[in-house]
């Protein structure tokens, strides 16, 4: 079976080593963003849902930085990503296959923080908003995504990139009290969206 448009990069990029398979620019700008993420999110003592998880790398920054969960569930598309995922073998984890935009049920786990890091960014316009209105009826209090906010680093052509202001607008008609992050790397944007 043929994968989606989407996943197709990642699919291409498996024969390639390390961080690339994940289509990162480096670990140190994943880190970045990561600290952008845990700055205005709480994950402590919550149950978080990664979506597009990878390896589990986000798992990894918060157990370096002493954030434990109650419980982390990573969600990943990828067979061999999933695989690397559960061999690091943390406790208080779950790693399940599926892909969330086929299937968006796949984000109703009883998460209190749903987290996406880059798994956004190869998305269509319809696809963006859909998952992310279907991660805001998910999750129990935070949903936290960073994203693309100009051509500047949507260089590839599967990559794809966001208006600022529309996903702004998109967290100010969903009600929530909203952070924004944009000042660690230019034409990339994180936004944590808290339920009041």
């Amino acid at each position: 079976m043929k994968s989606p448009l989407y996943l197709r990069p990642y699919v291409r990029a498996r024969k390639l080593a390390g961080m690339h398979t994940l289509l990162w620019e480096d670990v140190s700008a994943q880190e970045t963003r990561f600290d952008a993420i845990v700055s205005h999110c709480r994950f402590a003592g919550l149950r978080v849902l990664d979506v597009g998880c990878g390896r589990a790398d986000l798992l990894a920054f918060l157990r370096w930085r002493d954030i434990i969960p109650a419980h982390y569930t990573g969600l990943e598309a990828l067979p061999w990503l999933a695989r690397a995922a559960r061999r690091r073998g943390y406790p208080n984890c779950s790693i399940v296959r599926g892909d969330f935009v086929q299937d968006p049920s796949a984000l109703e786990v009883g998460a209190d923080v749903i987290v996406f890091s880059g798994s956004l960014n190869l998305l269509s316009s319809r696809d963006f908003y859909r998952t992310l209105d279907a991660a805001w009826r998910a999750t129990g209090r935070w949903l936290a995504f960073n994203f693309l906010c100009s051509p500047d680093l949507a260089g590839a052509t599967f990559l794809k990139w966001r208006h600022r202001g529309r996903v702004l607008a998109f967290a100010e008609r969903a009600g929530a009290v909203t952070a924004v992050d944009d000042g660690y790397e230019k034409g990339d944007c994180t936004v944590v969206m808290r339920k009041r």
